[in-house]
């Protein structure tokens, strides 16, 4: 018979979104104090947190005191970071923001020594994907998929499958950055592994067509990962809106976004992914999931950096 401890883990295990990615510290063109991060499923982690929900953060840093520091930083915003991996020999990788007068934003990295590459090698990795089986929801990127390597992306892929085989949510954003891949053909085949390993999508317009290389609306995005096998999915359009369907919904359909006052662009879909999965975690209709997603994004538009300190 299981203890009470082991009975009260199991629960715990059982509302809690587990989330894979990469964390970097952030420097801004604008300045800022702090120790600023980011990184895009640690945004979304840190919202969702902030929002009061149990999140679970699964990548890798150094042993140095910077390492030390942004972990206590993500402890503080309430996430679990029991499955943050050390690195022996790496450290964190670094991202530069450069904002136009649009508030339109521009990237360098600085990461080919990331931690958060290794993280499927660490010790501890093993029990991550075990307690990750068990969660209430598991989200990932095409990001999180490009910065490991073939045996991390199998290992994320089968825990990713057993739990849909199981009935249980695995959320999945093709978050594409091009100079993360140096083969166009690969990213596109692990996107669309992603894409059938997941229950729910959610892609951004953007990235979609810089990723396939057409100029499909986002209608037609919409479908082409519901027959990938998404019970639902919502496509990020920017000023259009957003465009959601289902699994049981023949046509997906167009919800309008409010016009908001743009100062940094940077992890607005973040923010949205963010609103729309707490909602989905709090059983909210999906359009009240994608209210809440553009909600979060707007207030994420108004402010400087990818995370408000």
């Amino acid at each position: 018979m299981p203890s009470l401890d082991e009975i009260n883990f199991e629960r715990a295990l059982a509302m809690t979104t587990f989330i894979f990615g990469e964390a970097m510290l952030e420097y801004h063109t604008h300045g800022g104090e702090g120790l600023r991060y980011g990184g895009d499923t640690l945004n979304t982690a840190i919202h969702l947190a902030r929002a009061g929900h149990e999140v679970s953060y699964v990548t890798a840093v150094g042993t140095d005191p910077i390492s030390d520091a942004l972990v206590e930083a993500w402890k503080g915003e309430g996430v679990d970071t029991r499955h943050v991996l050390r690195h022996p020999h790496l450290n964190p990788g670094i991202y530069a923001i450069h904002l136009d007068e649009h508030g339109e934003r521009s990237f360098l990295y600085w990461r080919d020594r990331s931690a958060a590459r290794e993280m499927f090698e660490l010790p501890g990795m093993e029990m991550a994907l075990t307690d990750a089986a068990d969660a209430r929801l598991v989200y990932f990127s095409h990001i999180s998929l490009a910065i490991v390597d073939e045996s991390g992306r199998s290992s994320l892929f089968d825990l990713a499958r057993k739990r849909k085989a199981a009935g249980r949510a695995v959320a999945y954003d093709s978050n594409f950055r091009p100079a993360l891949w140096s083969d166009l053909e690969e990213a596109r085949t692990v996107s669309r592994q992603a894409m059938e390993a997941a229950t729910i999508g959610l892609p951004t317009n953007s990235d979609e067509r810089e990723l396939w290389g057409f100029e499909d609306g986002e209608i037609e995005i919409a479908k082409r990962w519901l027959s990938a096998g998404q019970e639902a999915v919502a496509v990020k359009a920017a000023e259009k809106g957003c465009v959601v369907g289902t699994s049981q919904t023949k046509v997906p359909y167009l919800l309008d976004a409010m016009p908001t006052n743009v100062v940094d662009s940077s992890g607005a879909g973040d923010g949205f992914n963010a609103g729309f999965l707490g909602g989905w975690l709090e059983d909210r209709s999906l359009d009240a999931c994608v209210e809440d997603g553009q909600a979060l994004a707007r207030a994420t538009l108004g402010h400087q950096g990818a995370i408000k300190l």
